[in-house]
């Protein structure tokens, strides 16, 4: 890729301008005792505002989307795209009302008042490192090397720090207020680059002909056991923090069902405009030494500076938008659902602690980014150890008639998170030769566990009620 011309370096530099203008002077300046105000912008979400937050902070991965797109086609679709859709619709079916009308913060604060103190540290645990940012600051990092030629480590640095400063001063108000703005730039851009790029070199008739065969094949040429597990894995939208928190900031019970439905139809059309832009991206430029800079590369084939300049605007507002999110959320679990819980504060300390949490949250995210270089494996193992343990403790906490018992949701997430966590590690750890043990991914022994607990403690319940 050639360096940024002057033209497009200005258009970042605009966006990251603009961005601190949102979310830091645009703040509204929280009440002492008001943590409600600084950790769910004061349950006040419309629909607009709901479904630019969600849509946006729910698509952080781009880099990972092009990157996967390039190496093996449509059948990105059916891993990112299917299965969260079709979770997504279950969850603004079953639990978006439900999650709304209970006037809590955060996953381990509603495990808190159902299954107590206990659970609620183990459930943080999992939030904690599920929420982890790294994989967007590793995203991010990438974006300023090439951007500016900095070094991976200050990259990411620089981006993580960038990003905290007006969440630490303006709470989630400021990541909903940035959203706004950055869901607009994410769809502009992406528009653009799809549509300067068929109008330059054709439609369908020009990606069949140019990209390998096997990108057109359902599963990419990796098998059908790969593409189904993104299907168990998509199971982790139904303990997604990013989803309960724009439910428990929402207006009303109505603007979260409905604005979860919409927010699905928007992921649709931005996948297609991602997928078609991936492809372009391998029809074009066939031989990439880091497929993870697909877009980069495609927008500066096709696109005018000026207009490329705004696409890359788009493509670090798609990234920092999920970044913000996910740093918040993690920050808040480990500074009020930890430390605040156990300090015993008052509710105007909620401030300080989330804030301690956002700084320790940003430190650890930029070393696990630097860790663990490819984005789609972080997703993979996070969602491997997470889901197993949070599925049916955090879904039956919401339904009076499948409600497990708390020794019974305490010893889900400890025994599947567990299992899951040796599971994912095994080859690192030299269990194995293979990556896994037996070969077998981590997230299927974990709800095999997860699943009997769940019915033994179901089955223990109904005997006693007869």
């Amino acid at each position: 890729m050639e360096k940024l011309d002057l033209t497009e370096s200005i258009f970042i530099l605009t966006y990251l301008g603009l961005t601190i203008c949102f979310g830091y002077f645009l703040r509204i300046r929280e009440k002492r005792s008001e943590a409600v105000q600084f950790l769910l912008a004061g349950r006040r979400l419309t629909l607009p505002l709901f479904v630019a937050t969600l849509v946006s902070s729910w698509y952080g991965g781009i880099l990972g989307v092009g990157e996967f797109t390039y190496r093996y086609g449509i059948s990105n679709w059916l891993v990112f795209g299917v299965p969260y859709y079709l979770t997504a619709l279950g969850f603004a079916f079953l639990m978006a009302r439900r999650a709304r009308s209970r006037l809590v913060y955060t996953i381990p604060d509603q495990m808190s008042k159902v299954y107590g103190l206990r659970a609620s540290y183990v459930s943080a645990l999992f939030v904690f490192f599920m929420t982890s940012p790294a994989p967007y600051v590793l995203m991010l990092g990438v974006l300023l090397n090439f951007f500016f030629g900095w070094p991976l480590w200050i990259g990411a640095s620089a981006g993580a720090l960038f990003s905290l400063v007006y969440v630490f001063f303006g709470g989630f108000q400021s990541v909903v207020k940035t959203d706004m703005f950055q869901f607009a730039l994410m769809f502009i851009g992406f528009i653009l680059v799809v549509a300067f790029a068929a109008g330059e070199y054709g439609g369908l008739p020009f990606l069949t002909t140019e990209c390998p065969d096997s990108h057109f094949v359902w599963d990419g040429g990796q098998g059908a056991a790969y593409i189904i597990v993104w299907y168990f894995i998509a199971l982790q939208t139904f303990v997604e923090p990013t989803f309960y928190q724009r439910c428990f900031a929402a207006k009303d019970t109505n603007v979260a069902r409905t604005g979860l439905l919409l927010s699905v139809l928007f992921w649709f059309v931005f996948d297609f405009l991602t997928t078609s832009a991936g492809l372009y991206a391998r029809a074009i430029i066939p031989n990439l030494d880091n497929p993870l800079t697909a877009y980069l590369h495609l927008s500066q084939s096709v696109l005018p500076p000026v207009l490329s300049g705004l696409f890359m605007a788009g493509l670090t507002a798609t990234v920092m938008s999920t970044l913000d999110s996910m740093m918040f959320i993690s920050g808040m679990t480990l500074g009020r659902d930890f430390l605040w819980v156990i300090a015993k504060k008052e509710e105007a300390q909620v401030f300080k602690y989330t804030r301690i949490g956002l700084a320790v949250t940003t430190v650890l995210s930029v070393l696990l980014a630097l860790y663990g270089r490819s984005v789609v494996q972080l997703w993979k193992e996070l969602g491997f150890i997470a889901t197993p343990a949070l599925l049916f403790p955090v879904v039956s906490s919401f339904f009076d008639r499948i409600r497990m018992q708390s020794r019974s949701a305490f010893l889900t997430m400890v025994s599947a998170g567990s299992i899951s966590a040796v599971w994912t590690f095994s080859g690192a750890l030299g269990l194995t030769s293979h990556d896994y043990l037996w070969n077998i991914e981590p997230i299927y022994p974990g709800l095999i566990i997860a699943v009997a607990i769940f019915l033994t403690d179901q089955m223990v319940q109904k005997s006693f009620r007869s």
